[in-house]
């Protein structure tokens, strides 16, 4: 570690009590104050992190708590992770609970205090506060954002998911022994059988993968999200989610070492990766709610970030620590990028719901209703979550693939064919994800329909200020962090496990490359630079236009005679011919009910509702309901009221753990 930087925990400090000033502001004045705190408080924190980030990381700080001392010191790679996440978190908490009661900024305060503990803390006991404590906020957030049964039922789900990963990581620390602290963890991990290990990077994998949304985890994520606003999406989106990887790599990378099983945990992690992204990303495909689609993508980025994890740590596994610093740091990169598109296109989407009265994705030609800097925002965070050039997203991916592609370099057969059906699983994912981005920007913002026009006119017709200010700089920052990168990758080395000069094998002149010039190479500068050009098309179309006439033609609805407006492509009819290709996974219910007047030939009313199947609900959560259920009926007459009965249930416990005192003693 380089010189540390005390001015950078100060200015965390500042950042943290701002927080818990927005938290107390909020729960006992309740006025528009906890928000400007909570967005000075994101502003500190960037500051702290940039002030930290030459020195390679903050200094540590110490709290006395009884006898045991409690450190903060934040990694570099925490802070770069942290970084770009707190721009969408600045507006997400001016925009916020605006127009709620009290609760959304405090829960937004404990998320983001939470994410800080996670960020820096530096043993298992505090670090555990601090993930309960982020959970729980997140939760605040979602239900002061709407209090109804089903978002209540929909954050209790969430919550029961979240604390089977909290078992999962207490069951880790408890694990490694009576020292809680970090620095301890790797000699002691070094110590245990490979059975008992390889089960430990399990519980490090499931804990911390509850929180990214690591299958079968991810179906928390539609309805948790569904029932909050896009402010509450951006921040769990962004700095949650980061934290929660940089929790989960620091565990496998720093932790873990080089094993002998290393390998095979690492194909673990691959298939893991692999498959959460391709059926998150197939889900959020069918879609017609602007955050339950996001939720799903925010799913699939995970995956694809966790993908890039499990390929360092297969990498790592063949001696190849410069490539496995570079899947790590694409794992970083990636995660960076999104969490500035995804807080973008959620904060587009509060943005669309407050123009059209929803959050559902329909063709009310909102783009025609909002200011030019909705759309100028909003286009580069899809182009981003697509992958297209020259955004972050891209670059991300791409750097992904060519991080796949070098498994020439590995020994084991069983290696190579991991990574290359890796590289065959990304790929239908970007696939997919274009098809998504291009459905939720073209029927969601593009599209149009006469019919919803006097809709429109119900609901607000313009934007705030603030709404229109946030959306242009977030999605502006997504082609800045791409364009801007290769003059600053370089300086991530401190970030980069285990082979800190990787990030500086990442750039050539203005190009960036994969550890080589001569293996592949893009440039998203010159790419902007270049892409102008194209201006060329449009420039010959409009000429074109004046030297021959444009025949219009009615649209074509099978023969039928329909006005063109009652052929609008709906959300749910974008997306059928996957849903009819991949039924096997959707397994989709259609639901038809009739009403009829009088005798039963006379039609009144045809409802129809459409629903895919979800993968594991049917197969593990509701047995694992059921059987709690079945547990908790054959155990009731436990409660059955009688001061007797749980007297002589304390006696009971009592005798047990004396008994256990006088036969059992720690080695």
């Amino acid at each position: 570690m380089n010189t540390p930087d005390a001015i950078a925990l100060g200015v965390f400090g500042l950042a943290a009590a701002s927080w818990l000033l927005a938290l107390l502001f909020d729960l006992f004045v309740g006025t528009a104050l906890p928000r400007y705190l909570l967005a000075l408080g994101c502003a500190l924190a960037a500051v702290g992190a940039l002030w930290g980030l030459p020195a390679g990381g903050a200094n540590q700080t110490v709290l006395l708590l009884g006898d045991s001392p409690v450190v903060f010191h934040p990694d570099a790679a925490a802070l770069w992770l942290m970084l770009p996440a707190l721009l969408p978190a600045f507006f997400a908490g001016l925009l916020g609970g605006t127009a709620r009661g009290r609760g959304w900024a405090a829960g937004a305060a404990l998320s983001l205090l939470g994410a800080l503990g996670v960020y820096g803390l530096q043993d298992g006991a505090s670090f555990l506060i601090a993930w309960e404590v982020m959970g729980f906020g997140g939760a605040l957030m979602l239900l002061s954002d709407h209090r109804s049964a089903q978002a209540g039922h929909d954050n209790l789900f969430m919550l029961a998911l979240l604390e089977v990963g909290g078992v999962a990581l207490l069951l880790a620390v408890l694990m490694l022994g009576q020292s809680l602290a970090f620095g301890t963890y790797a000699l002691q991990w070094m110590q245990w059988g490979v059975a008992s290990a390889f089960f430990l990077g399990l519980l490090w994998l499931v804990g911390f993968g509850a929180k990214l949304g690591l299958l079968p985890f991810y179906e928390w994520y539609p309805g948790a999200y569904g029932s909050g606003s896009g402010a509450s999406g951006a921040l769990m989106s962004g700095i949650v989610m980061n934290a929660a990887y940089f929790a989960l790599g620091r565990a496998l990378l720093q932790w873990m070492g080089a094993p002998s099983w290393l390998a095979a945990f690492g194909v673990v992690v691959l298939v893991a990766g692999v498959f959460t992204a391709i059926l998150a990303i197939l889900y959020a495909f069918q879609q017609s709610d602007w955050r339950r689609l996001l939720a799903f993508s925010s799913a699939e980025n995970a995956g694809v970030a966790v993908t890039a994890l499990g390929a360092a740590l297969v990498f790592r596994a063949s001696g190849e620590d410069t490539l496995s610093s570079l899947a790590w740091t694409v794992g970083m990169l990636h995660l960076m990028g999104h969490s500035l598109a995804k807080g973008t296109l959620f904060l587009t989407s509060d943005a669309a719901a407050a123009l059209q009265g929803s959050h559902h994705l329909r063709q009310n030609a909102v783009l025609r209703h909002a200011p030019l800097t909705l759309g100028l925002g909003a286009v580069f965070g899809a182009m981003s979550l697509a992958a297209m050039p020259p955004t972050a997203g891209f670059v991300s991916e791409w750097y992904l693939f060519q991080s796949l592609f070098h498994d020439f370099t590995l020994k084991g057969d069983g290696s190579r064919i991991a990574l290359s059906l890796a590289g065959a699983g990304m790929a239908l994912t970007a696939a997919i994800a274009l098809a998504t981005m291009v459905k939720l920007f073209g029927v969601g913002l593009l599209g149009q329909n006469e019919g919803h026009a006097a809709h429109h006119r119900q609901h607000q017709t313009t934007l705030t200020p603030l709404q229109r200010v946030a959306v242009l700089v977030t999605g502006l920052a997504v082609p800045v962090f791409a364009v801007s990168l290769v003059f600053w990758l370089p300086l991530m080395g401190a970030s980069a496990w285990p082979a800190a000069q990787a990030p500086q094998l990442m750039t050539h002149h203005w190009l960036l490359v994969p550890l080589s010039a001569g293996f592949a190479f893009i440039s998203p500068a010159m790419l902007v630079i270049a892409v102008p050009l194209l201006a060329v098309l449009p420039l010959a179309l409009l000429w074109g236009k004046r030297r021959f006439a444009v025949r219009r033609a009615p649209l074509w609805c099978g023969g039928e005679d329909y006005a063109a407006h009652a052929g609008a492509t709906t959300a749910l009819s974008f997306s059928n011919a996957l849903r009819v290709f991949y039924n096997f996974v959707y397994r989709p219910r259609n639901a038809v009910s009739r009403q009829f007047e009088g005798k039963p030939y006379f039609l009144k009313e045809l409802q129809f509702d459409y629903s895919q199947a979800p993968v594991f609900g049917p197969l593990l959560f509701n047995p694992a309901v059921h059987a709690v259920r079945w547990l908790a009926r054959q155990l009731r007459f436990l409660q059955n009221g009688l001061m007797n009965a749980y007297l002589a249930y304390i006696g009971v416990l009592l005798v047990l753990i004396f008994g256990l005192a006088l036969v059992w003693s720690p080695s």
